[in-house]
């Protein structure tokens, strides 16, 4: 598991901004998104706006976490699929 931070932008409220996380905090991202039928920018958008002072992607992990902690993502949700697969380097 890579605890490597990667960078994304996302258009949330009509603004563009980058949001940087570890790969399995936006692989369970995409799975909480899938979870709840709406897209990684629309959940973004909703922890944006409930967030307070909070900085978006502290935010974010919190959000996970409690999902996590609430059951709504099982072990297998944040498994790597085709689009986040990783490629391994070899030795």
């Amino acid at each position: 598991m890579s605890a490597a931070i990667v960078k994304r932008s996302l258009s949330i409220a009509g603004h563009r901004t980058s949001i940087s996380l570890e790969e399995p905090f936006w692989e369970a991202l995409r799975a909480l998104a899938d979870a709840r039928g709406v897209s990684v920018q629309r959940l973004v958008g909703e922890i944006d706006a409930e967030r307070g002072a909070a900085n978006l992607s502290s935010a974010i992990r919190v959000r996970l976490f409690e999902a996590a902690r609430a059951g709504e993502l099982s072990r297998g949700d944040a498994a790597p699929g085709p689009e986040t697969e990783r490629v391994s380097a070899s030795a």
